[in-house]
């Protein structure tokens, strides 16, 4: 079993690995992950563990646990350490990395990684952009395939207007 810098959140029946630098919004993301879960935009959430997670591999799947001293609480800046009903233990479905810098905007292929030898679903996120928001689309929504419209989204990126794309 390894000990890592994340945080996770049981979304439905797998979770969300959430991993990022110090500062990156690890602790909001999962904050905002688990109202998301109240107001029914994502299916039943339940903080797993917060800033320390235990992983590892089990059957083929990534099994991550809260760190004991810290099982249950949740940072909120500015209000300290906060209690909350958490899962002891959830299988990794999603592994979400804050703050990378080099995450591409329009991704070619589904990215994966490899955990304690366990192939997952990558999601990079740049600082700019909103978690939630990608988390909440790769979730609900299906890659779109390959082409005529890829040249009508590959125009739209150099416009000053996004696509609105409703998550429901």
């Amino acid at each position: 079993m390894s000990t890592i810098h994340a945080s996770a959140v049981l979304i439905g029946a797998r979770a969300a690995l959430v991993r990022g630098p110090a500062g990156a919004g690890k602790s909001r993301f999962v904050l905002a992950l688990l109202q998301a879960g109240t107001q029914g935009i994502l299916p039943f959430t339940r903080l797993v563990c917060d800033d320390r997670a235990h992983v590892e591999a089990v059957h083929g799947r990534l099994l991550v646990r809260p760190a004991s001293a810290l099982a249950g609480l949740l940072e909120v800046r500015g209000l300290g350490l906060r209690q909350l009903p958490h899962e002891p233990a959830a299988v990794v479905g999603w592994v979400v990395d804050l703050a990378e810098n080099d995450a591409a905007r329009m991704p070619s292929a589904a990215g994966t990684l490899t955990l304690e030898g366990v192939t997952l679903p990558h999601l990079a996120v740049r600082p700019c952009a909103d978690p939630l928001l990608m988390l909440v689309a790769a979730i609900r929504t299906n890659p779109a395939r390959q082409g005529p419209r890829d040249a009508t989204l590959a125009a739209t990126q150099h416009s000053n207007h996004s696509p609105k794309v409703p998550l429901q």
